[in-house]
């Protein structure tokens, strides 16, 4: 079956987000198992949250007792209240500093460890390479990693902690407001009913229209704000492009195609700003009446008690403070729901990567799946292909099957089709397992792939010659006589030097650099992957006579059309395209008619 064959669960979206995420929770955020550390924040998180809803609490006691004093005009109980506002002032920068210290570093804690858990499953066996050929929606991983974990896990937090804010407020006031309403007289068609808490009702249906008004006119926002996040993804991805390849643009002087594609871009992040902007202007048309009403509405359903003398002015301003606490709690969704459209767009993002990752692992693993093997094997001395075809992800057949023995020391030089040899190359680097048959490795060798342009990591120069060693494996002697031997000696003095060398070294120095590497590593088996392709040929007879002698019992493996590797290889393989896939058969060396085809 094809992986485009396969399509990814979108049902259960909070299962499927805490498949993923819930593990920080449950035991997953330390390596030997013991997560006390993280239900400890979160039980003092949640401590925290309740000395969040005493303050108004007591703020709402406060008032009454405020206004009952002024009422009486009574200054010992006035200063008596501004000691005790003194006192909860205290209280709340105390709770509110340790509530974000701790909020803040499970955020992090969070956040750190589904970005390593997602940049596991993303840098490993080759899967940063093999999830491009996926469909669906995976794309700019860099944007999701970075940038969509953090909305997912810090909005997460966020959104239950104000959740459990306003349920504990509703809780409180509910009990509170239901005291205060009393139960009055209603008569109805001249009967005379009692309302216990008839305050606490009004205040429930205030909320229930108001939260549903706000739901339905706030249904769009959801969408808009997705697509708003998915534009500026893809324009970031665009300017990274740029950025990584700088250079290039600059030599073909496409500056001007490249400013256009990027305006092109940001034409969507525009649309996608303007969208989200009308969505928020219908929103705001009954949010901007709504906090004015819910700021008067209390006080003019609680006035005709105080006019009729039931109750006291301080009474009045606490009925009306708990009234509005009561709706503010009720109204969680409509204060919130631009920030859950927001969490929910990115969650979706993360989920998308995730979930293409999974996708990938049991189309190469599955059962039944016909898929390339590569395997280590002490039986055999060389390099064995046995039955191995290669396709495409989707299926379509790129190289037929064929059996080959490469044994070691032997120079080998494949021509032909460029995409099949690539693929073949990809293939015994376990990059490629889209095919069938295996690929059978000498145990205990040592193999190194040279590509077209070697990966020059953002660090020093000796971090890219042992890459992906890590630069304590390279000592200055080795360095130094590496760089001496490729014609690279006039960087030795900038050895330690962090650099963007990709963007400094010509390609042509580029390709260099990668042979000093290979000197570095002393591989038994060398595979090269049009590696001399931008050296004039005297340098490329250079590199290949160093090949020659400083690895004369190497196998080499050479992906290449230039005339000058011939010299250099006893056998060579052609990868000749008939029809719809390609054929391997080896030809003899030095066969100019064959040599030309094959180019």
């Amino acid at each position: 079956m094809s992986i485009a064959s396969r399509t990814p669960d979108r049902s259960g979206f909070t299962r499927r987000f805490l498949h993923l995420a819930g593990g920080f929770w449950s035991g997953g955020s330390q390596s030997d198992g013991r997560n006390w550390t993280v239900w400890l924040l979160a039980g003092a998180l949640g401590l925290l949250t309740v000395g969040q809803v005493v303050v108004p609490i007591l703020l709402n006691l406060w008032s009454q007792h405020l206004f009952d004093a002024l009422e009486q005009r009574s200054m010992d109980r006035f200063l008596l209240m501004i000691a005790a506002a003194g006192g909860i002032i205290l209280f709340n920068i105390g709770n509110t500093i340790l509530h974000l210290r701790v909020k803040r570093r499970l955020q992090l804690g969070w956040r750190t460890w589904l970005t390593h858990k997602l940049l596991g499953d993303w840098l490993t066996r080759g899967r940063q390479h093999q999830v491009t050929y996926l469909p669906g929606d995976h794309d700019n991983p860099d944007g999701r990693i970075a940038e969509d974990i953090r909305i997912a896990t810090e909005a997460a937090i966020d959104l239950v902690l104000s959740l459990s804010y306003c349920a504990l407020l509703l809780i409180s006031f509910t009990n509170i407001l239901w005291r205060l309403s009393g139960a009055p007289e209603v008569t109805l068609a001249g009967s005379t009913f009692h309302v216990p808490g008839y305050l606490l009702y009004i205040a429930l249906v205030y909320a229930a229209v108001g939260t549903s008004i706000a739901l339905l006119m706030g249904k769009p926002l959801v969408k808009a704000v997705n697509r708003r996040q998915g534009h500026e993804a893809s324009f970031r991805f665009g300017l990274a492009r740029v950025r990584e390849n700088a250079q290039d643009v600059a030599l073909l002087h496409g500056e001007s195609g490249e400013r256009d594609r990027l305006r092109l871009l940001f034409g969507g992040v525009q649309r996608g700003w303007n969208g989200q902007t009308h969505a928020l202007s219908n929103m705001m048309v009954f949010s901007a009446a709504y906090s004015v009403l819910s700021a008067v509405f209390p006080i003019l359903v609680a006035s005709p008690s105080y006019i009729a003398g039931a109750i006291s002015l301080g009474v009045l301003m606490q009925t009306a403070q708990a009234f509005q606490q009561t709706v503010g709690a009720l109204s969680w969704p409509i204060d919130n729901l631009a920030r859950a459209a927001e969490w929910k767009a990115s969650v979706e993002r993360v989920l998308g990567l995730h979930e293409a990752l999974q996708r990938l692992d049991r189309e190469i693993g599955g059962e039944g799946t016909e898929r390339i093997t590569v395997e280590r094997s002490d039986g055999g001395h060389g390099l064995s292909f046995r039955g191995l075809s290669i396709a495409e992800p989707d299926g379509r057949r790129v190289v037929e099957p064929f059996d080959l023995e490469i044994r070691p020391g032997e120079r080998v030089l494949i021509v032909g089709d460029p995409a099949a040899a690539v693929r073949l190359f990809r293939a015994v680097a376990r990059v490629w397992p889209w095919g069938g048959g295996s690929v059978v490795l000498p145990a205990l060798s040592r193999v190194f792939f040279m590509a077209e342009r070697p990966y020059l990591p953002h660090d020093t120069l000796r971090a890219a010659l042992s890459y992906p060693l890590g630069v304590e494996t390279v000592g200055d002697a080795a360095a130094t006589a590496a760089l001496e031997r490729v014609g690279l000696g006039h960087l030795r003095p900038r050895l330690d030097e962090p650099d963007s060398w990709d963007e400094i070294l010509a390609v042509p120095e580029q390709q260099l650099l990668g042979f000093a590497r290979l000197l570095i590593h002393r591989p038994d088996w060398i595979f090269l992957e049009d590696a001399t392709d931008s050296l004039d040929p005297r340098t490329e007879e250079a590199m290949l006579r160093l090949i020659d002698a400083e690895f004369p019992d190497a196998t080499l493996i050479t992906i290449g059309s230039h005339p000058g590797l011939e010299a250099h290889h006893r056998r060579k393989l052609l990868l000749d395209r008939m029809d719809d896939a390609v054929r391997v058969r080896e030809v003899p060396c030095g066969d100019r008619r064959i040599a030309a085809v094959a180019e």
